[in-house]
């Protein structure tokens, strides 16, 4: 009997053993269920940031959208105050001294085909002279960083051109090239070669010592530290002076034009002031701002291919 009592008692210790480990073998894989149900702290952490991020985002994306579109509301809204004769309120104007936007749109249509061949060969001078100067600018810097000390009073000097004043210019090239256009491609080559002399060099001779030291210790070249490292160190640089002289070419190939010249905005715009026939005088004008406009941001649009990094980062 005490054999019997002992096995059943061990039985039945065994049984409760056994189904303890089943209660606690299956409430462990409960709470592993649970525990893969339930996200832990972590998840809701990467969750929330990602959210974030994405609100940031569209936040950013939203302030993009609305800088961008800052510059038309503003120009909505002056040529609003143009339209409704604000401005000659103020100043006390008249409307042949101001036409407003309307009538000079009405004398864009009317001479179409007069501002565009006009225009045409404006855009001849400019580009002319905006790629001599530009490269006379270029090589002189390029040169004048070979020799540094000597180089600045080279810059100097070509600096000092942009004291003489275009109307005093435009003569003087008139009477050396005659009459025809490379007078004004000589005025805006000479009004632009110092912009980007100044800015160039100024580019190609502001490097870290620590670089030129690693280019010396290489034992490279006077050449292979140009091309290597000041050429590239300096395209931001050649670009500023790029644009500089895009904006000015247009005020030297009008102004050329102001003094003898058959065709052109510039001869256009003085014939028809003297005519006071304004809203063509005012065409005129906004043809070439438009024109100055279109080419500066052909410029911006090959810096920003060519430089990347100076692109602007709005992603998050």
């Amino acid at each position: 009997m005490m054999n019997e009592n002992v096995v059943v008692s061990r039985k039945g210790e065994e049984g409760t053993t056994v189904s303890v480990s089943a209660t606690a073998s299956m409430g462990n894989s409960v709470a592993d269920s649970v525990r893969v149900l339930s996200p832990s702290s972590t998840d809701i952490a990467g969750q929330q940031g990602r959210a974030g991020k994405r609100r940031m985002g569209s936040s950013v994306s939203g302030s993009s959208i609305g800088l961008r579109l800052l510059p038309w509301l503003a120009g909505a809204i002056f040529l609003a105050l143009w339209q409704f004769r604000v401005f000659h309120q103020l100043f006390s104007l008249e409307s042949y001294q101001l036409p407003v936007p309307s009538a000079i749109a009405a004398s864009i249509r009317e001479n179409a085909e007069m501002l565009f061949r006009y225009a045409l060969y404006s855009g001849t001078e400019m580009l002319g002279g905006f790629l001599l100067g530009s490269l006379l600018g270029a090589l002189t810097a390029a040169g004048a960083s070979f020799f540094p000390t000597s180089g600045r009073a080279a810059v100097a000097v070509m600096s000092a051109l942009n004291a003489v004043p275009i109307v005093a210019l435009a003569p003087i090239m008139n009477n050396w090239f005659g009459d025809g256009i490379w007078s004004r491609i000589a005025v805006v080559a000479v009004i632009t070669m110092a912009a980007m002399a100044v800015s160039l060099f100024k580019g190609l001779t502001s490097i870290q010592p620590q670089y030129s030291d690693l280019m010396g210790c290489l034992a490279a070249s006077r050449m292979q530290v140009f091309v290597k490292l000041r050429f590239p160190h300096a395209l931001p640089s050649l670009f500023a002076g790029l644009k500089i002289n895009m904006s000015t070419s247009i005020i030297g190939a009008i102004v050329g034009e102001f003094f003898i010249a058959s065709q052109g905005l510039g001869y256009l715009l003085s014939d028809q002031i003297r005519l006071a026939n304004m809203p063509l005088a005012w065409s005129c004008i906004v043809i070439a701002a438009a024109l100055g406009i279109l080419l500066y941001e052909a410029v911006a649009l090959v810096e920003r291919r060519l430089i990347p990094l100076n692109r602007p980062h709005t992603d998050p």
